[in-house]
């Protein structure tokens, strides 16, 4: 099975070191292959590297793909993830909200 979803990045750090490494940790709960497009650029959605590769910043277009069993519940976390503006805790202490 194959899952897909284009979004815009809404969190206000795009998608850079925690926000990344937040993702990967939740990518990787998942059985399914994850794919992060930007532009012309093609990375693993499980891999930090290839995800700072993409330099991803607020208001990029990004498309997730998941391909697998699990791709349509993967696809919806994540992409809930990035469109929202709230700080990524791996914790999440505070409910995800900044208190800003």
């Amino acid at each position: 099975m194959e899952a897909r979803k284009n979004i815009v990045v809404k969190n206000r750090t795009g998608l850079h070191a925690r926000p990344a490494a937040v993702f990967v940790q939740k990518a990787s709960k998942y059985e399914s292959d994850i794919t992060i497009i930007k532009e012309d650029q093609e990375v693993n959605g499980k891999s930090i590297m290839g995800i700072l590769m993409l330099a991803a910043e607020k208001g990029a277009k990004i498309t997730i793909i998941a391909r697998g069993d699990d791709a349509e519940r993967a696809v919806e976390e994540l992409s809930e993830l990035l469109m929202h503006d709230v700080e990524l805790n791996a914790d999440n202490k505070n409910g995800g909200k900044t208190g800003r």
